[in-house]
């Protein structure tokens, strides 16, 4: 799995959400566009596996947190950047999502969860905010960002 292939991957998913809104009906869209058993959805975790595993993903750490952008915000991705971050039970530091931010969550270990959500898509709607969150386990999270947009902050 090289970068430019795993960008193949992710490019059908950034061309079906281009021009959404981010809201709880683009993450059922995607959910059933692409579910957590699926072979698109499979594809990109394998990709994933692969990535961390040859060092170019995920090839940061700070608090037991591994994490990296992987791809920058582009036109060929409709304007979506791409990070990935793993996971293991733990609360990492808050941030808000200018532009909204939808969630890939790939269970490492069966029972994890993101933000109390199990395999399949979630998506943050413009302005929103959390500490992202991983429970009841290891767990890979791919963000897709509008324009990249992330802002780290203090919880009010």
């Amino acid at each position: 799995m090289t970068p430019e292939q795993f960008r193949d991957l992710i490019a059908p998913i950034t061309k079906r959400i281009q021009g959404k809104t981010l809201d709880k009906k683009l993450e059922a869209d995607l959910n059933q566009a692409f579910p957590a058993n699926g072979e698109a959805f499979q594809n990109v975790f394998r990709a994933c596996r692969a990535a961390v595993e040859a060092g170019w993903m995920c090839n940061r750490e700070a608090g037991g947190i591994k994490f990296g952008r992987v791809i920058k915000p582009s036109p060929d991705l409709h304007g979506y950047s791409v990070d990935v971050v793993e996971m293991n039970d733990l609360k990492g530091p808050h941030h808000r999502h200018p532009n909204g931010e939808i969630d890939m969550i790939m269970p490492l270990t069966p029972a994890a969860k993101f933000d109390g959500h199990g395999a399949g898509w979630l998506v943050y709607g413009p302005n929103s905010a959390h500490y992202p969150t991983v429970s009841d386990g290891k767990a890979l999270v791919l963000y897709l960002l509008p324009d990249g947009a992330i802002e780290f902050t203090k919880a009010n």
